[in-house]
């Protein structure tokens, strides 16, 4: 296989693959987990796997898989889980939906996509190129106070006000239309930098996930598996982020059902609501020796749980 993805040996372990299971890998990308996916799978399985973005959809990786009858890949966003397997007939019978969070390596790698500050391409950041406002177009119209909010929250960029006046400041004169003009601004108005980051990383984190409404969608695709999934399947999220793995674990525990303490009486009939969620395990990190390899994986958590 050309393409390991991030903790790919734990992903399909979690998943605990049956031979005539039916899965769901909800971030197509390159295709490494769908692979390796079928390749656990006996004649009678079935694998359907969708991507937001239209190059995956297309790509070279995605039409030799296709070769294979039990595959099915959909074009689509998180928010569109329930519906794109309602049209499978597949509702209530997944045994098992695999999310692997942030960008994809294609993405970063195509200048012209506009997602790295590595490379100068246009300044888009859209994760569906043919839907939305580019990043351009966005700030070229938004808010300086919102500008702010969204740099300090989505990035928890501390520079957020420096960086948001300089952005509108800048448009006066000139749009920002390619990435590297927005980094060369961004490392202008920084007075300090972190080790080992960019000062642009905090900022195209940012609006990336505001222009891709990234957090609603994973929200949305948290409260849908549920309704999708088999009794005792299994949800498998790898993310890449804080802000991710905040909604992703407190998801989990608030589906875990409600705690309570059996000496405090009279116990409530709420208090004893079974959840819809267990629990699987702690959040796994990947192992040193993939971090070495690929550096990528060094921020990546994943967290598991399965359906009661």
């Amino acid at each position: 296989m050309a393409h390991l993805p991030v903790m790919f040996a734990e992903a399909l372990q979690q998943l605990a693959i049956k031979k005539d299971g039916i899965y769901l890998d909800c971030t197509f990308g390159r295709g490494g987990h769908s692979q390796g996916i079928l390749n656990q799978l006996g004649e009678n399985g079935r694998l359907l796997a969708f991507d937001r973005d239209w190059d995956a959809i297309n790509s070279d990786y995605a039409q030799a898989i296709l070769k294979d009858e039990r595959f099915t890949l959909k074009q689509g966003c998180f928010s569109e889980l329930e519906n794109t397997v309602t049209s499978e007939g597949l509702i209530g019978k997944i045994d098992g939906i695999l999310i692997d969070l942030g960008v994809s390596s294609p993405q970063l790698d195509n200048p012209e996509r506009g997602f790295s500050f590595l490379r100068d391409g246009p300044l888009d950041m859209r994760m569906d190129g043919s839907a939305g406002v580019s990043a351009e177009q966005w700030l070229a119209s938004v808010d300086e106070a919102y500008l702010v909010k969204i740099l300090f929250e989505y990035g928890e960029e501390k520079f957020s006000r420096r960086i948001a006046k300089a952005i509108v400041e800048r448009r006066l004169t000139a749009p920002l239309t390619t990435t590297r003009q927005l980094a060369e601004l961004i490392e202008q108005v920084i007075p300090m930098r972190e080790k080992h980051k960019h000062p642009a990383t905090r900022t195209f984190q940012a609006i990336r996930i505001e222009i891709n409404s990234e957090l609603a969608e994973l929200q949305a695709v948290l409260q849908q598996s549920i309704n999708v999934l088999n009794s005792e399947g299994r949800l498998v999220v790898i993310s890449f982020h804080s802000l991710e793995d905040r909604i992703v674990k407190r998801f989990i525990k608030n589906e875990s059902g409600a705690k309570y303490n059996p000496t405090r009486l009279p116990i409530k009939e709420v208090d004893m609501a079974k959840g819809r969620l267990t629990k699987i395990s702690k959040a796994l990190t990947a192992g040193q020796q993939e971090v070495t390899q690929n550096p990528r994986s060094r921020s990546a958590v994943m967290r598991v749980a399965e359906k009661i």
